[in-house]
């Protein structure tokens, strides 16, 4: 097989040897020849293979090796980058690539190989039964490719450059295929590229990606800076020449240079701040290069003093970097004429760590250990995967990843003054398990800059934390309650179930067992044999599944959409065959064309929500009942009133599911019955939380018995689907003096 690869001849072969010469400067010969022996192998093994676009297969593995090279990377990245796809798609193995060119080259290939999973973990919870097992072994790979990547983060690098020139090549795929591969680019490599600190490919990819999800804003913006191009062009001239004039009479020597303007940055921030094209500052922008920090805050100085800054744009991302260690300083600035310029200010050094981030550390570097800074670069991903072992389901390990990676950040300070690096939205018990495992176990509340404030507090940059702990006792089941919001980074969440995990394994079942019941009773649904609802979860023995709910290893979200996935199977087929006799009446709801319902067979047929059952979104299944006069009425199908209307009229009962238009816009009453013990702000405290979830509140009756100081509060409130109503009730049932709370049907 080797020897086979190894005979190329080259009557009809790509020319890769100027690339391979424009390459070479900075690099041995040796290093120069391990290049060409891949490239030689690879355009073999691909000899014949066309793309869409009808460009020799190899042409692609060339051109992700070039933008690898103009990063400046080892010889073995590129090595790897120009055999990357050579195992998945030829008869060439890792084997063999292993034996030509050794293992690290092998190691990065077939991380690669796994990495072309990770657009399809979205889809896991879509498919059918079949297709979720292989889905899962694929995830598996995923996983394994994630935990791999934390020894080489080139393997991502690989990708990215291997996603770009996809990116540049879309044109020739369907139009569904490219907004498909366009959103998973803008969702998760885009993110990743900001990540790791590549500024030269995130923009590239997010503007390419645009392209593709909204041609018609791109195409308009693109017009507008090209219509204003040679008038933008001359006015950064003379910008140029006088800040060039003004930093010589300092003696700052600088590189300034008009900076490219990305067409998804300029979109985004008409978005965010509500403007217009005209009142983005960095589509006039230059980029102001100098040796020292020094020289950084001197040019800053000297630019004020030049033109008036525009007040609310100046950041300084040396004294407080951002989490990828992104450094530099930003301001704006209104210059001659009164238009407005942004000016980006940092050194050589900044800069190149700017645009190839953890790239930059492989430049002229080639046998070498990958330095501290580098170290440092990549620690998000180490602490990221430390609870690995403490998740079995891949699927729930890719969507953990996602939403760690691809978050913003915080930075908060220790008591002591150091910063402690966190996802935005995470609380004082993420902080505490960050600090350490027992500090977390043992926090019963936290200080941020002299104040106690409650464990949900969400910090804030440049937030001081001190955790107050105990000596005796440990977590809270509410903390693992995600309605709650008492931790949102997976190492706290891990380590809270690892610390049930190793209680009582009957403490556990009891507790699971309560949670179970609780969730039936919170949403309404009938009671139900745990064994039934183990067996979604592939569980073979009911009190493994109970124990994994009691210390946390299956989440109340996980139970809701088990619970509507079981209700559904089991209503379909276990319909009573007698129902009960019809009532004198029912009462419906409003006639009111209710949004996202499709009644099959009868077109635009009016439709109304029972005010009976009140169904929303997600139910475990419902169906209509044609009434007299008012069109068709949506029932839940475990409604009693529907099964007494179907003894004396089965005909009228027909076929309705919720239509794909559902948008979560569309909201749906529920009544809610609460109990309490009764005092003065109740029922505020309890609105308060409604409104906090962003609920409408339509209603609420308060009867209270004032001797028992007891109160039973009946209300109404607008939701979205299932999933939030257990979430409003969960944390309503949290209130002070609460006793109950159900949904009444």
């Amino acid at each position: 097989m080797i020897a086979l690869i190894m005979d190329v001849t080259t009557d009809d072969a790509i020319n890769f040897e100027n690339w391979l010469m424009a390459i070479s400067q900075g690099r041995s010969e040796a290093h120069v020849e391990f290049i060409r022996k891949a490239c030689l192998v690879a355009q073999k093994a691909h000899e014949g293979q066309k793309r869409e676009s009808g460009e020799p297969y190899f042409l692609h593995s060339l051109a992700v090796a070039n933008i690898l090279a103009n990063l400046r990377l080892d010889y073995k990245t590129i090595a790897a980058a120009v055999l990357h796809d050579v195992p998945e798609d030829t008869s060439v193995t890792l084997e063999d690539i292993r034996a030509m060119f050794g293992e690290t080259v092998a190691i990065l290939v077939d991380g690669v190989t796994k990495m072309q999973y990770i657009g399809h973990a979205n889809d896991a919870t879509e498919k059918s039964k079949k297709e979720k097992a292989k889905e899962k072994a694929k995830l598996e790979s995923l996983r394994k490719m994630m935990l791999a990547m934390v020894d080489d983060v080139r393997v991502v690098l690989i990708k990215l450059a291997d996603r770009t020139h996809n990116m540049r090549t879309l044109d020739y795929k369907t139009e569904d295929k490219r907004r498909q591969v366009a959103q998973e680019t803008m969702e998760i490599f885009a993110p990743l590229a900001n990540r790791l600190g590549i500024w030269q490919l995130k923009w590239e990819l997010e503007d390419r990606s645009f392209r593709h999800l909204q041609p018609d804003v791109y195409k308009h913006i693109a017009s507008l800076i090209d219509e204003r191009k040679i008038a933008r062009d001359a006015y950064i001239a003379s910008f140029i020449n006088i800040l060039q004039k003004e930093l010589a009479k300092h003696g700052i020597k600088a590189d300034i240079t008009g900076r490219s303007k990305h067409i998804y940055s300029i979109w985004r921030k008409m978005k965010r701040k509500g403007v217009d094209f005209d009142q983005i500052y960095d589509v006039r922008a230059v980029r102001l290069l100098v040796e020292t920090e020094g020289d950084c805050y001197a040019a800053l100085g000297i630019v004020h003093t030049t033109w008036k800054p525009v007040m609310g744009e100046f950041d300084d991302y040396i004294g407080s970097p951002k989490n990828n260690m992104y450094r530099s300083l930003h301001t704006a600035v209104f210059g001659p004429q009164g238009k407005t310029v942004e000016i980006q200010i940092r050194t050589y050094e900044m800069d190149n760590e700017a645009e190839y981030g953890v790239a930059a550390h492989w430049r002229y570097k080639e046998g070498r250990k990958p330095d501290e800074t580098l170290d440092g670069k990549v620690k998000w991903m180490r602490q990221m995967l430390e609870w690995k072992d403490d998740v079995a389901d891949a699927a729930m390990f890719i969507d953990t990843v996602k939403a760690e990676i691809f978050q913003d950040r915080v930075h908060v300070l220790t008591p002591k003054g150091d910063a402690i690096d966190l996802p935005q939205g995470s609380t004082p018990l993420d902080f505490a398990y960050a600090i350490h495992t027992e500090v977390g176990h043992h926090c019963r509340g936290a200080k941020v800059n002299g104040r106690i404030v409650p464990l949900t507090y969400q910090v804030k940059n440049g937030d001081q934390i001190e955790i107050l702990t105990i000596k005796r006792g440990g977590p809270s089941h509410d903390w693992l309650n995600v309605h709650l919001g008492f931790i949102k980074t997976t190492r706290a969440r891990s380590k809270v179930r690892q610390w049930f995990k190793r209680g009582n394994f009957e403490e556990n079942i009891t507790q699971g067992k309560s949670i179970l019941e609780h969730e039936l009773q919170l949403l309404g649904l009938p009671p139900t044999k745990p064994d039934k609802i183990a067996r979604l979860f592939e569980y073979s023995k009911t009190d493994d599944f109970l124990a994994a709910i009691g210390h946390g290893e299956i989440s109340q979200p996980q139970i809701i959409n088990a619970l509507k996935e079981m209700f559904e199977n089991v209503l379909t087929k276990e319909q009573p065959k007698t129902p009960p006799p019809l009532p004198s009446s029912n009462k419906s709801a409003p006639a009111i064309r209710p949004h996202g319902i499709k009644v099959d067979g009868l077109g635009d047929m009016l439709s109304s929500l029972a005010r009976c059952c009140r169904p929303v979104l997600g139910d475990v299944d419902i169906i209509g009942y044609v009434t007299k006069g008012r069109g068709v009425t949506i029932h839940r199908k475990d409604c009693r009133n529907l099964m007494r209307l179907a003894q004396n009229c089965p005909e009228r009962l027909i076929i309705v599911n919720w239509g794909e238009s559902q948008t979560e816009k569309t909201t749906y009453p529920v009544d809610i019955e609460i109990e309490a013990f009764d005092r003065p702000g109740l029922l505020h405290d309890i609105t308060a939380v409604v409104a906090n979830d962003k609920i409408n509140l339509v209603n609420a009756n308060v009867s209270t018995d004032k001797q028992k100081h007891h109160a039973k509060i009946f209300a109404t409130i607008d939701i979205v689907d299932l999933n939030q109503l257990g979430r409003v009730l969960t944390v309503i049932s949290h209130v002070q003096n609460v006793l109950e709370v159900r949904r009444r049907l």
